[in-house]
């Protein structure tokens, strides 16, 4: 049984595998920066549009993966333990580089 960050049990979390690359990112980003990241950062490590970038934030936080503080920037916190989150995986980029 998984556990919520504040200590609550719950069933396995449910999400897309595009929602769990969501996730891991913004675990791995804040390990490494520790702050969370801001749409501007999801959306370049994953070559979206900010508006794409904002809907998938917004559906992390009414499906309860994730939550933010209103006004506060850089405030997404993870509400599913990391260990049960995919492994981040490179995105595949359609263009090439040289």
């Amino acid at each position: 049984m998984n556990q919520l960050l504040d200590g609550q049990s719950t069933k396995t979390p449910r999400f897309t595998d595009k929602q769990g690359q969501y996730l891991a990112f913004i675990w791995a980003y804040s390990q490494i920066n520790s702050r969370a990241p801001a749409e501007r950062d999801l959306q370049r490590y994953f070559g979206v549009t900010p508006p794409s970038v904002h809907q998938m934030i917004l559906t992390l936080e009414s499906n309860g993966l994730i939550r933010r503080q209103p006004g506060t920037a850089r405030s997404i916190e993870l509400l599913v333990d990391h260990n049960t989150l995919p492994t981040l995986q490179p995105v595949k980029s359609s263009v090439q580089r040289y």
